[in-house]
């Protein structure tokens, strides 16, 4: 399989070197050259599967042969070992045909660990066979960066650095990052949000010249393709749940970064029956304003209850727009170029296939409690706040109540006590056994200015030899 850019001036890659490359030449994002389909006989005959098996099957076809069938499939295998149900990703039910899909069984209690746990296998055994080493640089709004460096510590081929903004993830965020021991692992805090963070690796991408000669970057935001690939898994893992192949099934999924409901799109081309995708934001709710009314407009960032969705700009729509644009790569180049610096709406035509696509929903604060509220008054069940916002916004833009109704539960509530407490909970959610001394530990982070010279410094001061 080859992976062209959503810009359209740069060459077409294979696997392997997409998983290195992270960002296109041209400024845009990798995607597959064309997807692989599969009749409804073909999708119902993995229901029996495991959750490995059911992963080997997706993503086998997007490896196109960089990676032997059976070292895949030990990789597979040895992801998610360290995921505390054997379900991997359970179903809870919340009331008549809705649910919610418990993405953080994970080492990190966050649904990013179904990726990054894969991610940083993937480079381990890639780096290993070039004999490369290179130099990760990601940003988080709260969970990539502690899903990063849990997947990636162990390669002795990467030094890793994760920007967060500083004081603007939640304390067991932050904690979750900062007390993991390697002489490889480097924690920056942005004094700025994390939109600024976000916008420091797409520049530092663009121009590597800090970087000694021998170094390249590497991406494990959701830019990186095999975050997103990695990610179509437990679309399918739920729907054969609740009745597919031969029942449709709509998600509600919590939306910053876009990258977790365009695998659930992927997961829609490639024919698993999805009905409705509905994305839930919070009050920065540009997707949200754009999906309902075709205005894609920047509002100053607002620092939020549910901080892991506090972004203005979602890197991964921009997949999405390609396309909506037939795959055309120069009007995506001008789209992208004018949506940095003004307001815009896109021709009818694109925009009927957005609206065809997906619904929205954007959830302020005083909803997000009150719906964390809500269900557990009702049923004992504990939603985090990212997690209450997907539910709010599936029961108010459900259309079929017949249909499944599966929102993604992204988060552990433990990571999130102050909007729990809000909530009336009477204190803040235990962490669970394997996390309960993280608030004993030490902590290492560098706090520095919002300058992108500083942190480019930084890194080149502190990659290893």
């Amino acid at each position: 399989m080859k992976y062209i850019s959503t810009r359209g001036k740069a060459p077409a890659l294979n696997f392997e070197d997409v998983l290195l490359t992270g960002l296109a030449p041209d400024g845009g994002l990798y995607v597959p050259e064309s997807l692989p389909k599969y009749s409804k006989e073909q999708i119902a005959s993995w229901s029996s599967l495991s959750y490995t098996d059911l992963a080997f099957q997706i993503i086998q076809p997007f490896i196109g042969g960089c990676i032997p069938d059976d070292d895949l499939k030990a990789i597979i295998d040895d992801t998610y070992v360290d995921f505390r149900h054997p379900a991997i990703a359970p179903l809870v039910q919340l009331d008549r045909n809705e649910w919610v899909l418990e993405l953080f069984q994970g080492p990190t209690l966050a649904f990013k660990d179904f990726a990054l746990q894969m991610l940083g296998r993937l480079l381990d055994y890639v780096l290993e066979r070039r004999h490369q080493k290179v130099v990760i640089m990601g940003a988080t709004s709260g969970d990539t960066g502690s899903a990063a460096i849990q997947g990636c510590k162990r390669c002795s081929n990467i030094d890793i650095f994760i920007l967060h903004p500083y004081k603007r993830v939640s304390e067991v965020q932050r904690r979750q990052m900062t007390t993991v021991v390697g002489d490889n692992i480097h924690n920056i805090a942005v004094k700025g949000h994390f939109d600024h963070c976000q916008a420091m690796v797409k520049a530092s991408f663009a121009d590597q010249s800090f970087l000694p000669e021998d170094r390249q970057l590497v991406a494990v935001n959701s830019i990186n393709w095999a975050r997103i690939m990695a990610q179509i898994v437990y679309y399918f893992y739920a729907a054969y749940a609740v009745g597919a192949p031969d029942r449709s099934v709509s998600f509600s999924v919590p939306t910053g970064n876009f990258g977790d409901i365009y695998a659930g799109y992927l997961a829609k081309c490639m024919g698993l029956p999805i009905e409705q995708l509905v994305v839930a934001t919070n009050q920065n709710d540009i997707l949200h304003r754009f999906i309902s009314g075709n205005t894609f407009e920047k509002h100053e960032l607002q620092h939020t209850l549910s901080p892991s969705m506090d972004i203005v700009v979602s890197s991964n729509f921009e997949r999405m727009l390609f396309d909506c644009y037939d795959r055309d790569g120069a009007a995506i180049a001008d789209l992208m170029k004018r949506m940095d610096t003004e307001t815009v709406s896109i021709p009818s035509t694109a925009f009927a296939k957005v609206r065809e696509l997906f619904d929205s929903h954007g959830v302020d604060d005083e909803a997000t409690v009150e719906t964390i509220a809500s269900v557990y008054d009702a049923s004992e069940y504990l939603l985090d706040p990212h997690s209450a916002i997907g539910v709010k916004a599936a029961r108010e833009c459900r259309r079929d109540t017949a249909t499944p109704m599966i929102t993604l539960a992204t988060a552990h509530p433990a990571k999130f006590p102050e909007a729990v407490m809000k909530a009336g909970y009477p204190s803040a959610p235990a962490l669970p056994h394997h996390m309960s001394d993280l608030f004993e530990l030490d902590e290492r982070y560098e706090v520095v200015e919002n300058k992108l010279g500083d942190v480019h410094a930084f890194i080149a001061a502190n990659i290893r030899a």
